[in-house]
């Protein structure tokens, strides 16, 4: 296994070569610790560029790599989150995009390993007249997430409910950076206010119902509650603001909002939680209004958030069924 660094030596790179001539397949994956995903979904595509890549921008479904593996064959990354996603929850999402453009089910899981470009696919199957194994090639490249990701995991993520960490289980006491880096944390908070639409509907925003939001929003997408922690510490405005204890904050919101995802998951019929009007700095509309109803869509809307390409890993092996 290689990381990205590696992988841009030149000794690594002639290695590689000299296996990839020898009949080996070379394969990578964007690294996530913890056999989690990245965020990026891989799909392999039995019809090649650019009928199926034109009708997956045309969805919001945008890959980040095309490649062509061989002659009408493909693999697409497309990018639906920037934090790591739990196996299952990428799992979902990846069959749900090969449903719906033709992938190969048997590849869609949430840790498969796609083709690496530059190096050629050498599946017996895939020989061209002449006897050679054919090129991998880089068809489009571009960073950031797809459009419509995530709705993607909006609509996976109710198909495959996240199993969520008990309320009494102690919160980890463990520093923000040692879960997720300040800055990214600071970003992905910052994405969720936008999302969320937090500023144009409360001027004067209560920054402890905001954080629960965001932690439901986060804990619904299989987000560790480590890494929510994080986030919400770094990332909340003034935090710890007033807090006598702010670990105990963190951990009475994530308990509040573990709570209300267990509650809205069991019942049919839920209701926001919500504090008491006193403790509210705007209006919210009334429950079971079309205002309501309408606030809720919105809440669950994502917009899109543009990031770069984390560390990848490089594999080898010499018997796949990789396209």
């Amino acid at each position: 296994m290689w990381t990205a660094g590696q992988l841009t030596r030149e000794t690594t790179v002639r290695f590689l070569r000299l296996r990839n001539r020898e009949g080996c397949d070379v394969y990578i994956q964007p690294y996530a610790a913890e056999d989690r995903n990245s965020g990026y979904i891989l799909l392999d595509l039995d019809q090649g560029e650019p009928t199926v890549v034109e009708q997956m921008r045309a969805h919001g479904h945008e890959p980040c790599v095309v490649l062509q593996t061989s002659p009408a064959h493909g693999q697409a990354w497309i990018r639906v989150s920037s934090i790591p996603l739990e196996k299952a929850l990428a799992s979902a999402v990846a069959k749900q995009l090969a449903r719906v453009y033709g992938g190969d089910l048997a590849s869609a899981e949430g840790r498969h390993l796609g083709r690496l470009a530059g190096f050629t696919n050498q599946k017996p199957q895939r020989r061209q007249g002449n006897g050679h194994a054919p090129w991998v090639l880089v068809l489009h490249a571009r960073t950031g997430l797809a459009t419509s990701g995530a709705a993607l995991l909006q609509a996976a993520s109710r198909d495959t409910i996240p199993a969520f960490p008990s309320l009494h289980t102690p919160l980890p006491t463990i520093p923000a950076a040692a879960a997720c880096a300040p800055w990214a944390a600071r970003e992905i908070y910052q994405d969720w206010l936008l999302r969320l639409r937090i500023a144009q509907r409360f001027p004067q925003p209560d920054w402890s119902i905001a954080d629960k939001w965001i932690a439901k929003q986060l804990l619904r997408l299989g987000t560790p509650v480590a890494t929510v922690a994080a986030v919400l510490q770094e990332g909340s405005p003034g935090f710890p603001r007033l807090h006598a204890d702010p670990h105990d904050y963190l951990r009475r919101t994530l308990e509040r909002a573990l709570h209300e995802l267990a509650f809205s998951s069991s019942s049919p019929r839920c209701v926001e939680q919500r504090r008491p009007a006193s403790e509210i700095h705007a209006p919210v509309p009334a429950a079971g209004t079309t205002e309501a109803s309408s606030w809720r869509r919105k809440l669950r809307h994502a917009g899109n958030h543009a990031g770069q390409l984390p560390g990848s890993t490089g594999r080898l092996s010499n018997s796949s069924g990789e396209r």
